[in-house]
């Protein structure tokens, strides 16, 4: 059987240790991705799945418990070698697509590429690529302001696949966009991870999505069900 694609083991979170506010977000959390496989991750507003995606990215760290990544066990690894994992397997996309206002749709996915040393040339090619994989190659000379919301965040999911991640997190990926246009663009989204054979844990609050995932986990007072 192959390693998972991202496995979580005891991790624990706590903000404010020993103080008034203390609170413990994650409390003993496991968790596995397999390889090709789709998982909800639904939690009421607070209950720290940000966090949970965070340290699961290599974005934060765990105060206690192991984040494998692709068979790598990186926790207590030094910030470069975390930054270098993250950076070749792992893509992030968020609620509001923070796509860099000065730059196309087109230079907003090739700039990944550029920062991990891909030659313009390809860095372009595979932007283009993407950009038609998900039905908007003809706005790859706009900027972010010229594209609807719907657009700026299918070009927010190319950017977050430009480097051919093994892992793609997902933190409300639609919940800045009205209901049609979410359906449509979360559809948009299983197709690209479908088609890419990625493996993701996509966090939502709409249950209608979440069916539409392979599993779904709850988080609730710390812990996953």
């Amino acid at each position: 059987m192959n390693d998972p694609v991202l496995a979580l083991e005891g991790i624990t979170k706590t903000y404010n240790p020993g103080l008034p506010g203390q609170v413990d977000v994650l409390r003993g959390v496991d968790l596995t991705v397999a390889a090709g496989e789709v998982v909800a991750l639904v939690a009421p507003s607070g209950a720290g799945k940000s966090t949970l995606l965070h340290i699961a990215g290599l974005l934060d760290t765990p105060d206690a418990g192991h984040v494998t990544l692709g068979g790598e066990n990186l926790t207590g690894r030094s910030d470069r070698r975390r930054t270098l994992a993250r950076r070749a397997d792992v893509g992030f996309i968020y609620q509001f697509h923070h796509l860099l206002p000065e730059f196309t749709a087109l230079e907003n996915i090739a700039l990944p590429q550029l920062s991990a040393g891909v030659a313009r040339k390809d860095a372009d090619e595979r932007a283009r690529m993407l950009l038609a994989r998900v039905g908007v190659d003809h706005r790859a000379d706009h900027r972010p302001a010229a594209l609807s919301g719907g657009e700026q965040q299918r070009v927010a999911f190319c950017r977050a696949l430009a480097n051919a991640p093994r892992l793609l997190l997902a933190d409300e990926p639609t919940g800045n966009l009205d209901p049609a246009t979410s359906d449509q663009v979360f559809g948009t989204l299983m197709a690209l991870v479908r088609d890419t054979g990625l493996s993701a844990l996509i966090a939502t609050h709409n249950l209608d999505l979440a069916a539409r995932m392979d599993r779904t986990v709850r988080l609730e007072a710390g812990h996953l069900t």
